[in-house]
């Protein structure tokens, strides 16, 4: 049986941000499968217009077993509905499930203190003080594309690859050399395939 990773999507998320991580989750080699997940179980529609019917609500999630939590940027993670998307968090965090945020989803995470003391990125830091008032993790950013720490990755609205690539080596979806040979194709084209 496949292992669970939940994408939670807001109404207006952005597809490309985790087109790639999806993509590579659900291949014939994974060992993992992805569920989506909204606020209430009804479906959402993307930036880019894709409309998802979701496997599960928000409450659905307290009964299922899964083994990473991954929340994609969008145009809505600043609304009071995103509000109860902290419990899920909290839950990862205090079960070490790992959590993969890109974008505007580290807003969120540094509205609620959840990349205190732990090394994260976001668009600029700049950009999450903005929009995360409480935030005093300065001393933790890194103007880095894509930052891993510990069950924690974080990246830039720009990385969608590097943030699959940090997602597929925390769960060693395949070897690192494969991922990072992967990673390459895409970022550079075909040309360096054979690298």
């Amino acid at each position: 049986m496949k292992k669970t990773v939940l994408i939670f999507l807001t109404d207006q998320y952005a597809d490309w941000e985790v087109s790639y991580v999806a993509a590579e989750l659900q291949a014939p080699h994974s060992e993992y499968q992805v569920k989506t997940v909204t606020l209430d179980g009804k479906p959402v529609s993307s930036i880019g217009g894709f409309k998802v019917l979701p496997n599960y609500s928000l409450a659905e999630t307290k009964t299922i077993d899964f083994h990473m939590l991954i929340l994609p940027g969008g145009n809505t993670w600043r609304q009071p509905e995103t509000v109860p998307v902290k419990e899920l968090v909290a839950h990862c965090v205090a079960n070490n499930i790992p959590v993969a945020a890109i974008c505007d989803a580290t807003v969120f995470l540094g509205r609620y203190g959840f990349l205190e003391g732990q090394k994260h990125t976001s668009n600029t830091l700049e950009y999450l003080k903005e929009g995360a008032p409480i935030y005093t993790g300065e001393e933790d950013y890194i103007d880095a594309q894509s930052v891993r720490d510990g069950n924690l990755i974080t990246a830039n609205g720009t990385a969608p690859l590097e943030f699959a690539q940090a997602i597929l080596k925390l769960l060693a979806v395949r070897e690192d050399e494969k991922i990072d040979r992967w990673y390459r194709f895409f970022k550079e084209g075909s040309i360096v395939s054979s690298r």
